[in-house]
């Protein structure tokens, strides 16, 4: 299965984070791809720059992006934790999450 869109990687990123403990940016990543499935092959894949794997860059946005809209917080550098509004949408129990739904 190759490396789905940043998107996709929504939800599991809300899961991992509703326990409201301090996450790694590294522990979020080796669980993600267990959720996700996703093969060593297809979780080393680089980006056409080649300079970065793909599955890394699309946690990174994914967790940049919740940040942004305060869904998480950066509690210190490579570190992330949920906010009430991360809980709020967990919550209503959506089964997938885009960025309409997070500019709501």
């Amino acid at each position: 299965m190759p490396v789905p869109a940043f998107q996709s990687f929504f939800r599991p990123l809300l899961d991992l984070a509703v326990d409201g403990k301090e996450h790694s940016i590294q522990e979020t990543r080796e669980s993600i791809g267990k959720i996700m499935a996703l093969s060593e092959e297809d979780m080393k894949e680089l980006l056409l720059s080649g300079t970065q794997r793909k599955f890394d860059n699309r946690v990174a946005w994914a967790k940049s992006y919740f940040v942004e809209v305060k869904v998480h917080e950066s509690s210190r550098r490579g570190y992330f934790k949920i906010t009430q509004r991360g809980l709020d949408l967990y919550k209503r129990g959506r089964k997938s999450i885009d960025i309409r739904i997070l500019n709501e």
